[in-house]
């Protein structure tokens, strides 16, 4: 347990010392996207040449990518890397390239630079695909392009050629906004049947190659997300453009995670009885995901202020009371779901003053959410009844109120059309991949 916290400290500090690099490896595989899209190996299920070429060649530049961040380390020999991407070339203007019977080109480069922006660079344009979101990442934060102080402040919106390699639509300009939600844990709501279905079949081919690495998931809980890792509430993350052997990585270190995590369930016991026996909470539908390493970093901090004093409350005094802690400065409040939402630096006289004052109303909150959570689920059921509707749900930014209160204008009103449909209540108007229909919570006519 002490070397791994060992390490991860140490891997904060190298984080800092490398900043002479310019990108860190997360901001570089974040900067990659569009490329991981067009060269991942799940996207060419049939044809096993190219994909075998691709999957060998995303663990050499991962692994190259990796070296590149080591203190302390040797120059690096030129690598020559060699992967098959689908060509879209329909100008007859357009440089010629050989294109295989499959439809895929190969594109061959070799990685010699010193830096990971300069290596990020060469691969988006040696596969024709647009380095504008890289640049506009650092010019928007009025960094001079080269340094690395603090890239990618924004979200990044990709250029034409991303939704022309990959073969995903250009979004409307309506929904644009969307690319600021987070991205949720599991299953994403904008994943569709086919997304899925790959992802499974993946999981398929994993399971097949590295059985002796499985004995460790018995009875873990396995969803597919943005990045690999296992999260707060100690679900195993198996990222969608990660290849197999980081998820092999992973599973290796499953041991020391769950070791992580059963400190973290005593450290959750300890701070409890500090306040009261109050219940500490993660709630991916309340709060962005939260990795394990940083969600114990966030409740040692949390620890460490209050043990310097005796219990602020009288033990069991606050039972029944929820808390959701925020990694940030921002000052204490009460959700309307009834969470008291706390920074992790909050001082212990300002918290013991929040609480006091507000334990009542926040138990009255969480009778509430409780009462309207049981009421939305007769109202979606009889709306599934009435309507015929294959499916009624909601995405997890509706609350239950607003849920309620869309059910029932749905009931009271004369609406046809619905029959076998699946309706998701939402904060826009829109249609996702699988054909389901999305409708604000407040509709209009």
């Amino acid at each position: 347990m002490l070397r791994f916290l060992g390490r991860f400290c140490a891997g904060i500090a190298n984080h800092q010392i490398c900043r002479m690099s310019t990108l860190s490896v997360a901001e570089a595989v974040n900067a990659l996207r569009p490329f991981y899209f067009a060269v991942h190996p799940d996207f060419f299920g049939q044809y096993p040449r190219e994909r075998e070429v691709n999957e060998n060649s995303l663990k050499q530049l991962n692994s190259y990518l990796e070296c590149m961040q080591r203190p302390g380390r040797k120059t690096l020999q030129p690598t020559k890397l060699t992967f098959y991407i689908r060509d879209t070339s329909s100008d007859p203007n357009a440089p010629q390239h050989h294109v295989n019977t499959s439809g895929f080109r190969p594109v061959t480069f070799t990685l010699q630079n010193k830096d990971l922006l300069s290596v990020v660079v060469t691969i988006l344009k040696s596969c024709s695909l647009s380095t504008d979101h890289v640049q506009d990442a650092q010019i928007d934060k009025g960094l001079p392009q080269q340094t690395g102080t603090i890239p990618f402040g924004r979200p990044i919106r990709w250029d034409k050629t991303y939704y022309t390699v990959t073969g995903y639509r250009v979004p409307e300009e309506e929904l644009d906004y969307t690319v600021h939600m987070e991205p949720a844990l599991g299953w994403q709501r904008s994943w569709g049947v086919a997304h899925r279905c790959s992802q499974l079949h993946s999981l398929a081919r994993f399971i097949q190659q590295n059985s002796p690495e499985l004995h460790n998931i018995k009875g873990c809980t396995l969803i597919f997300a943005d990045n690999s890792g296992m999260n707060a509430a100690g679900q195993i993350m198996l990222g969608t453009v990660d290849v197999h052997h980081h998820w092999a990585k992973l599973l290796e270190r499953l041991p020391i995670y769950c070791d992580l995590h059963s400190h973290l369930s005593v450290l959750k016991e300890r701070t409890s009885y500090l306040l009261g026996d109050v219940e500490l909470i993660y709630d991916e539908d309340l709060q962005p995901t939260v990795m394990l390493e940083d969600y114990y970093r966030m409740l040692k901090t949390f620890y460490q202020n209050l043990i310097v004093i005796q219990p602020l409350f009288h033990p069991r005094s606050l039972k029944g009371l929820q808390i959701i802690l925020q990694n940030d400065s921002s000052a204490p409040s009460l959700l309307q779901a009834g969470q008291l939402s706390i920074p992790v630096t909050c001082d212990p006289t300002t918290l013991q003053w929040f609480i006091q004052a507000h334990s009542q109303r926040a138990r009255t909150y969480l009778r509430k959410e409780e009462e309207l959570e049981l009421k939305q689920k007769t109202l979606i059921r009889d709306c599934i009844e009435r309507f015929g509707l294959k499916r009624l749900y909601k995405e997890p930014s509706v609350s239950s109120q607003q849920m309620v209160k869309c059910c029932q204008r749905l009931l009271e009103g004369h609406i046809g059309e619905l029959q076998g449909m699946h309706l998701c209540i939402s904060h826009f108007y829109t249609v996702l991949q699988d054909g389901d229909l999305c409708v604000p919570w407040d509709w209009k006519w």
